[in-house]
């Protein structure tokens, strides 16, 4: 395969970043005694993380010293994967500028086997209107050709990524953002589109979908992912349902994976949490209801052995990694407690 360097369909890539001098190596902070504990109480189907990695302000809890965001990204993956409960990561750069498969392979050679990333794929794939946003120049207000194009994001996504990452890839994750569905035919006609540019990507990797219009939790929509085999990524979001009414009506129960992802604090949207809780570097709002429903979710889905996935964002409570330390620790105790499963 030819790696594209810019121009590509769905925008330039990014050049890949030059290391520069590595006289002082990232090195991470050793894990409490408790996260090492809570990390061998789980089993290796389960698997946590953060979305994305390269925050200073994680100094002391994932990083022993001082680094630039640039160096972080540059460096730190190594360095946050050999936390022992740090096991997966959110690659959300994807989301907004394509990579090439020489990038997806830097990445991958950073971390260990056994170790996952959550890739979101392109945002041109999901949106059938570009936002009236100036970050999209010409093309703000334009209708997106690229929208559900399957040989598009076969090409600019899915390639690149699998080939780049091999088996260390967990997850594409075609994000769906809130979106008027009115001239994609509704709630039903969108999701026939869905389930045909599903259905029309190359089989192998497997796929998710992450919705923001709760509308499009229907049973014809759990109907279209159980179809092609794809998961319904659970978002802990204001935009959307409590996850129990989320893991109804998409039929994750029968999912042969559990994706979920804690995106956002309740009454906030990302700008205000980011001036909330930068530098992220403790729990400023503690969420115990989601971090009970997500533990629920997560020991219902161990004990029939199917995989895990978590990943939390830094607006959820504060800090990330602290969110996925205590949520590690309240799976581990759900675990302990045999008779204590609700249905899914």
């Amino acid at each position: 395969m030819t790696e594209r360097r810019q121009g590509g369909l769905f925008g330039d890539v990014p050049p890949p970043r030059k290391g520069g001098g590595r006289a002082r190596p990232v090195e991470p902070a050793p894990p409490r005694a408790e996260d090492a504990a809570a990390a061998g109480r789980l089993p290796p189907t389960i698997r946590l993380g953060t979305s994305s990695w390269s925050f200073p302000g994680w100094k002391g809890i994932v990083w022993n010293g001082e680094a630039s965001d640039r160096k972080l990204s540059r460096e730190g993956l190594g360095a946050y994967a050999r936390h022992p409960l740090l096991r997966c990561v959110g690659l959300d750069r994807t989301h907004y500028a394509t990579m090439t498969a020489e990038q997806y392979r830097a990445h991958a050679a950073q971390v260990p086997d056994g170790f996952r990333f959550l890739v979101k794929a392109h945002e041109a794939s999901t949106i059938r209107r570009w936002p009236d946003h100036p970050r999209y120049g010409a093309r703000r207000g334009e209708a997106n050709p690229l929208f559900l194009d399957a040989r598009a994001a076969t090409d600019e996504v899915v390639a690149p990524t699998v080939e780049g990452l091999g088996d260390r890839l967990g997850v594409l994750l075609f994000q769906v953002a809130p979106q008027s569905l009115k001239g994609a035919g509704g709630p039903d006609g969108f999701v026939d589109a869905l389930h045909a540019f599903l259905a029309a990507l190359p089989r192998g990797p497997r796929y998710a979908v992450e919705v923001r219009n709760r509308e499009l939790l229907t049973g014809a929509y759990a109907d279209a992912l159980r179809d092609v085999g794809a998961l319904h990524c659970l978002s802990v979001h204001p935009r959307l349902p409590p996850l129990d009414e989320q893991a109804h009506a998409a039929g994750v129960d029968a999912q042969p994976e559990l994706l979920v992802r804690w995106m956002l604090h309740a009454g906030l949207d990302y700008a205000a949490a980011v001036e909330r809780y930068a530098p992220f570097d403790r729990l400023v709002d503690e969420d115990p209801p989601t971090r009970r429903a997500v533990a629920d979710l997560a020991a219902v889905a161990a004990r029939k052995s199917r995989p895990v996935t978590v990943v939390v964002n830094n607006k959820a409570e504060g800090s990330s990694p602290l969110s996925v330390f205590a949520l590690a620790a309240e799976i581990a105790r759900r675990l302990d407690e045999p008779t204590a499963d609700p249905i899914v």
